[in-house]
């Protein structure tokens, strides 16, 4: 008995694509440059709902209050379409506010945290370069 051919088909599971592919991938479509059907053929994803998992989770539209296709564009249609915009612009403000608020706590406990081995060990971390410095530092530098 003979075994089929694969005709090339290679099963693939999700560990098989990168983080950056994914991001890379998400990116285009978002932006227009492919559709989910031509980025699957392009790259050779096999699954049918890979490509909408990883816009699920790798991408900036809020799948929360998304709005249908199907519903023609009246007046009232364009306000639910702004409103909704509007959330989602409040969501990523609200998010990126908060990266914002960690991310200057963090500077501000590294800096505790550079003063207190700094006393501590009695040694300077932190390197204090002066104008004077730097060019005295390139004349003691010179070939002679």
């Amino acid at each position: 008995m003979k075994l089929p051919e694969n005709n090339g088909y290679i099963k693939r599971t999700q560990k098989d694509y990168s983080l950056s592919f994914k991001l890379q991938l998400v990116e285009q479509i978002e932006q227009g440059l492919l559709t989910k059907s031509q980025a699957k053929t392009k790259y050779g994803i096999q699954g049918d709902s890979t490509v909408t998992k990883w816009l699920k989770k790798y991408g900036n539209f809020d799948w929360e209050h998304r709005s249908s296709y199907l519903m023609s564009n009246t007046p009232e249609q364009k306000i639910l379409e702004l409103e909704a915009k509007i959330k989602l612009l409040e969501k990523q403000k609200a998010r990126a506010e908060h990266l914002a608020e960690r991310s200057d706590k963090k500077v501000i406990i590294f800096d505790m945290l550079v003063d207190l081995a700094e006393k501590e060990y009695n040694i300077e971390i932190r390197k204090n370069y002066t104008p004077e410095l730097s060019t005295s530092t390139k004349k003691s530098t010179k070939k002679h």
